[in-house]
Parts: C-alpha cells; structure tokens; sequence
C-alpha cells in the first residue's frame, strides 16, 4: 500500500508486522468484536480498547476498591487502581523485551479487574455464597466490560482482550496453566497472567510489612536468597526470568523458570498464611462481610433502588441485579451506604 494514502492507525499496522514477533498478535489480525465497527483511522483496535478501559466507570472505582487492606487510610498502600497500574507496566516491560503487542498487553492489564467487589477477597467469597449462581471476579471483569459499562451497552471489546481478562485469575492454582480452558488464546494474555502474579506478591508483601502484619525478617531466607529482598530487586528477578525462560522456550510458553518460579509459589503460600489469611486481615474482613449481607437482602427486598438503568429483559433477575450493583460499589460507598440504611443518623435541627 502507498504510505501516501495509509491512514495513521494502518501505518502502525504496517510497523507492527515489520518489528513484531512472529509469535505476537497484530492487531490487523484480531479475531474483532462482537459487534462489527468500523476502523478508527488513528487508533489500532487494541489501542481503542484501551482507552475504553480508561475512561470507564469501572475503572475510576478501582482507586476505592480494597487490594488487600480494608479502606486503607495511608497515603501508600496499594487499591485495585494501583495494583492495575503495576500489572500493565510489569506486562510492558516484558511485553517490549519479547516484541509482543504492548498495546494489546496494557489493554488486558488495566481491564482485568474491572470487576472485583468492594473489600477484596472477602467480598468476592460473601457474593459466591449469596449469589445463586456463585460469583468470581474474572468472570465479572468480562460482564462490566460486555454489559455493564455505558447503561447496559458494553465496551464492545475485542475477542482477545476479552480472552485476556476472564483467564488472568489463578487464585492458588498454577501461574502459567496449560489447560486450554484457562489459557489465554494470546501471548499477550499469558504475560498479563505472569504479570498479575509479579505485582501482587511483592506489593503485598511490600503493604503487609508497612502495616506491620509481618516483619521483613519473617520472609523466608530461601525464598528471598533466590529473587532478593528488596522490592525493586524482586521485581526486577522475576521479569528478567520471565523474558530468559520465554526466549529460551522459543515462546512456546511466557513462564518463569524452575528456580524463580518456586521461589514465587513459596513467597504466595506466605502471603497465605500470614497475610491473606492471617487473624488480624480475616478480622477486619469478617466485618465487611457482615455488611455486604446485610445489603445485599436490604437490596433484594428494595430491587426498584437499584434496577432504573436496568433494561427490561433483565429485571426479573433480582439476584444478578443486586449482586451486579453490590459487585460494582468502592469500600467507601459500601461502608456509607451501610451507615445510611442501618445506622441512626443524627438529629440535626434548624
């Protein structure tokens, strides 16, 4: 094609097929949407896909969305916001070192918790129990993006964005799943997987230490001999063995190695037990369960408060329509709500 008459986005179109690799997904060759659009003529798909995210409600939430802290009032720990941040810059980094599609990388890292309930972990188990069809974050992620957002019409994003986002969990399964069920279609979506891993056993590690739940000594001395101990230094392990054992592999796989990768399942079985599971989280956390309860049958009983962008095919689910709204509020909304509906208010005259 004459460069003269490329439009911007093909131009980019042409450069990824020149400098990426050959394992990587173009985005010329994306498997498209749900719904046909035409072709913006300055952005690629990937790259409108992004911005979808970005400029999304859901994605503004995540500043209040709990990461491992209840409603943290330090300046410095972590929410689900700055969590997402770190998961796409590890995927980059790593997503540029292999020529992967960046594009394609950030647009699943900054999506692939777009749909994690208020409180973290604890409020994903309450909505499990209460929703009679269960609940999991991963597969909420990809109903905010294909239905909630924009009053019920979706993002409409690309196939392997989508693929990226509902197969990024591994709760404590393994990092790199060779299950077709689980695995990304996308190398790309395999890095934003590892990358997930690399960014919350260090930042919560990081977090757990600054609130003194743990000491830095209490981190075991084989696992930190192994990818270091500092922060930055533990990062910079798993990335660099990331990109070495990929290479190595011929990309048939995006992994760490043995060594590294050991080292990583035993730091995540530490934050388990110590952290994620300790007495002092689970205590704080088993409160917010109690006012997850509590709204979600206050809502059940009162659905018309919270079903009017509902459309109508969809009000007759009462329990999708409050476990959607439940699943989409901050920990401080939560907790306002909470006092609001529950609490005596107090009495002021005028």
């Amino acid at each position: 094609m004459n460069a003269t008459f490329m439009t911007i986005r093909e131009q980019t179109e042409d450069i990824e097929k020149k400098i990426l690799h050959p394992g990587a997904c173009l985005s010329a060759q994306s498997r498209g949407r749900a719904k046909q659009e035409k072709a913006d003529d300055i952005r690629t798909c990937f790259q409108r896909d992004r911005d979808r995210i970005i400029h999304s409600k859901a994605f503004r939430r995540l500043k209040h969305k709990t990461q491992v802290f209840l409603a943290p009032r330090g300046d410095h720990y972590r929410t689900r916001l700055t969590h997402v941040l770190e998961v796409s810059q590890i995927a980059r980094t790593i997503a540029r070192a292999l020529r992967l599609n960046e594009d394609l990388v950030e647009a699943i890292a900054l999506g692939h918790d777009l749909g994690h309930t208020p409180f973290g972990h604890a409020g994903e188990a309450i909505l499990r129990a209460l929703h009679p069809g269960g609940f999991d974050h991963f597969k909420q992620s990809l109903r905010v993006v294909d239905l909630l957002e924009r009053n019920g019409q979706g993002l409409n994003l690309t196939l392997e964005v989508r693929d990226g986002i509902v197969k990024h969990s591994k709760g404590k399964g393994m990092i790199v799943s060779y299950d077709a069920r689980e695995k990304p279609v996308t190398l790309e979506g395999l890095v934003v997987r590892i990358s997930d891993v690399i960014a919350y056993t260090n930042h919560d590690l990081d977090d757990a230490i600054r609130a003194g739940v743990i000491k830095r000594s209490d981190v075991p001395k084989e696992i930190t001999k192994i990818i270091g101990e500092a922060y930055a230094r533990r990062i910079d392990t798993m990335v660099r063995d990331t990109i070495k054992t990929t290479i190595a592999a011929d990309y048939e796989h995006v992994d760490m190695g043995p060594e590294v990768s050991g080292a990583v399942y035993r730091i995540r079985d530490f934050l388990f037990e110590r952290v994620y599971e300790s007495s002092v989280i689970r205590s704080e956390f088993s409160k917010a369960e109690g006012i997850l309860k509590a709204l979600y049958e206050y809502y059940l009983e009162h659905t018309d408060e919270v079903s009017q962008d509902v459309a109508p095919e969809r009000k007759n689910d009462k329990h999708r329509i409050v476990c959607d709204f439940i699943a989409g509020m901050t920990d401080s909304f939560a907790l306002l709500t909470y006092e609001r509906l529950f609490l005596p208010q107090q009495w002021t005259v005028i």
